[in-house]
C-alpha cells in the first residue's frame, strides 16, 4: 500500500483520478461499483459511475492515476462524542484522577499530541462533548485557524450545563452560575461555544441496573436553554439516560440525545418525528464488562449490565427501523475508551447489536455530516467536499472489523498508511 502513496497525493491543485471497486459515499445506498473519484488537495471535483468530464482532469489525463478494482473508497470517520481533554486508554484508576490534577495547559497540550493519531487512525472529525477547561474550544480554534496543524476538524461546546452539585460537575459549571438559562447559554456561546452541551440527567447505576437518581433539569428550563442556544443559531446536545429524563429532554426540543440509554419505544417515535437525533455510545458501557474485575463488579452487577446492553442493541435496531437519525459517537476518554480505537470499538458494537455496516458507516459518516450542522463539508465523497477519505482491500461491508485492517488515509492531499498495529499510546 505504501507504493500507492505517492500517486495518491495531491499537492497545490494536481488531480488525481481514481478508479475504485467500490464507492461508499456516506450515504445509506449500496455502494456503486466500478466508481470514479477526482480529487485535489482541496476538495473532490468529482465522484460516479461514469468516466470523469475531461474538464476536471489534468491535461492529456487518458486513463485513471490508479484503478484499483479490489479496493473500497469511503468517506473517513466522524466521532460525534468525544472528550478529547481526557486519556480514556488508561485503567489504572488512581492515575486517572492523578490526570484530572493537571493544569489546563498540561491538558490542552496531551489534547494536541492525540490529533495526528487520529487522522491516521482515519478519524477525521471529532464532535467535542464537553470540558470545563477549556481544552475542546482551544481545539476548536486551532481548527478554524489560519495555521491549522494536521487535525481532525473539532468543535466544541466548552463547559457543559449542569447542575450545581449534580452528576457531571468536571466537565460542566452549574446553570445557577446565571441569572437565567439564556444568560447561561449566551455565557457559552461568548466563550467560543460552537454548540451547547446539556447535562439534564445523571448516569446509570449499574449494581441497581438503572438511572437511580432523579432528573437535574425540568422539561422547561431544557426547553429555555434549547430555545436560547437556537435563537443564537447553535444546535443542542443532551446527556439522558433513564425514561423520565430522556422525556424531559425529548419536550425541550434538543437537537440530539447522547447515550439514551433505557429509551422507550413511544420515545424513539417522538425523537423521529421531532428530528432528534441519537447518540447511542454503546462502548463506555462495555468497557465495564470488559474491565469487570479492575472495576470490582461481581456476577449480578456483569449480569444487570449485560442485559442493559441487550435493551440498547434492540432499541438501537427498532430505532434504525422506524427512521430516527442515529449517529456514531464513542465518548471517547470515558474509563477504556480510547480515542480513535474506541469509535471502532463502538461501530463494531453497533454492528454486533444488529445493524448493517453500511447502516454503521452511514451513523458514522453521511448522518453525522447531515444532521450536526459542522462548518466544514466531510463525511461523504461528492463533488464539493474535502478530500478526506479511506481506500482499503479489505471491504467494511464484510464486516465493520475491517476498518482495523491496513488501509490508507487521504487528508487533504496527504497520504498515510496504517495497518492497524502502530503504538498508539496516549489516546
Amino acid at each position: 500500500m505504501n507504493t500507492l502513496a505517492p500517486i495518491l497525493r495531491s499537492t497545490g491543485q494536481r488531480r488525481v483520478w481514481l478508479r475504485v471497486g467500490a464507492l461508499i459515499d456516506g450515504g445509506s445506498t449500496p455502494p456503486l461499483r466500478n466508481a470514479h473519484v477526482v480529487y485535489t488537495s482541496g476538495g473532490i471535483l468529482f465522484a460516479g459511475a461514469d468516466s470523469p468530464p475531461r474538464s476536471l482532469l489534468d491535461s492529456g489525463q487518458k486513463e485513471p492515476d490508479c484503478d484499483l478494482p479490489d479496493y473500497t473508497l469511503l468517506p473517513g470517520l466522524i466521532d460525534a462524542h468525544t472528550h478529547l481533554f481526557l486519556e480514556g486508554g488508561e485503567l489504572d484508576a488512581e492515575k486517572r484522577a492523578a490526570y484530572l490534577e493537571q493544569t489546563p495547559q498540561r491538558l490542552l497540550d496531551l489534547a494536541g499530541q492525540r490529533l495526528e493519531k487520529l487522522v491516521r487512525l482515519g478519524i477525521i472529525a471529532c464532535r467535542d462533548a464537553g470540558d470545563k477547561d477549556g481544552v475542546g474550544l482551544a481545539l476548536s480554534k486551532q481548527c478554524a485557524g489560519e495555521h491549522r496543524p494536521l487535525m481532525p476538524y473539532i468543535d466544541s461546546p466548552g463547559a457543559a450545563i449542569h447542575r450545581r452539585g449534580r452528576y457531571g460537575g468536571f466537565i460542566a459549571e452549574p446553570l445557577e452560575d446565571c441569572p437565567t438559562p439564556r444568560q447561561c447559554v449566551e455565557m457559552r456561546v461568548q466563550a467560543g461555544a460552537y454548540r451547547i452541551k446539556l447535562i439534564p440527567t445523571g448516569i446509570i447505576n449499574f449494581k441497581k441496573g438503572l438511572v437511580a437518581a432523579e432528573p437535574q433539569m425540568t422539561a422547561e428550563e431544557i426547553g429555555e436553554l434549547a430555545a436560547a442556544a437556537k435563537s443564537l443559531g447553535r444546535q443542542t446536545l443532551a446527556h439522558a439516560s433513564g425514561d423520565t429524563g430522556i422525556e424531559r429532554v425529548i419536550a425541550g426540543g434538543v437537537d440530539s440525545i447522547e447515550h439514551g440509554f433505557f429509551v422507550r419505544d413511544d420515545q424513539l417515535a417522538k425523537m423521529r418525528d421531532r428530528q432528534i437525533a441519537w447518540t447511542p455510545t454503546f462502548v463506555p458501557v462495555q468497557k465495564q464488562v470488559d474491565h469487570a474485575g479492575r472495576m470490582g463488579w461481581g456476577a449480578d452487577v456483569v449480569g444487570n449490565i449485560k442485559k442493559i446492553l441487550d435493551r440498547h442493541a434492540e432499541s438501537l435496531v427498532k430505532a434504525h427501523a422506524m427512521g430516527v437519525r442515529v449517529i456514531a459517537g464513542s465518548d471517547a476518554g470515558s474509563y477504556g475508551v480510547a480515542h480513535g480505537i474506541g469509535f471502532l470499538d463502538e461501530l463494531e458494537l453497533m454492528e454486533r447489536a444488529g445493524l448493517s455496516a453500511l447502516a454503521v458507516i452511514h451513523a458514522a459518516t453521511g448522518a453525522s455530516a447531515e444532521r450536526l450542522a459542522f462548518r466544514e463539508k466531510f463525511g461523504w465523497v461528492k463533488p464539493g467536499f474535502l478530500s478526506r477519505f479511506i481506500l482499503t482491500r479489505h471491504s467494511p461491508l464484510d464486516g465493520i472489523a475491517n476498518l482495523r485492517k491496513p488501509r490508507l488515509i487521504i487528508f487533504d492531499g496527504e497520504v498515510f498508511a496504517t495497518n492497524g498495529s502502530e503504538g498508539f499510546t496516549g489516546l
